[in-house]
């Protein structure tokens, strides 16, 4: 229930931002910007998920932590959301779910504040 609710809501904001830039209430730029780094966002949760899958006691590299943060910290966070409810990846590390959720905040407010310049 909790996975598909999240998957919803960052698919909605994501066409919320597409249908407000439509009713010229914000530039293309906003869509494409935060599109483009979801999709980029989800694809380092997904390559994450297969070298974590594959390391199975070998010493692979995988990407840091902080880089998946820093991608959802600056506007990627909807992809991270879907990333990590679909591909069920760090989605059981608490500290790491707190920082996601801190980046949503931050980025909401930061939106919410441009747009009512």
């Amino acid at each position: 229930m909790i996975k598909s609710t999240l998957i919803i809501f960052s698919s909605v904001f994501i066409a919320a931002l597409w249908l407000a830039y439509l009713n010229h209430k914000i530039e293309i730029f906003i869509p494409m910007y935060i599109s483009s780094l979801s999709g980029i966002t989800f694809l380092y949760y997904a390559w994450d998920k297969r070298k974590a899958v594959q390391s199975n006691h070998k010493q692979v590299h995988r990407i840091p932590e902080r880089h998946l943060h820093l991608l959802a910290l600056f506007g990627g966070w909807p992809g991270a959301l879907i990333a990590q409810q679909s591909l069920r990846h760090k989605s059981q590390k608490r500290v790491f779910i707190m920082v996601l959720w801190l980046c949503i905040v931050v980025n909401v407010c930061v939106l919410g504040s441009i747009n009512s310049l």
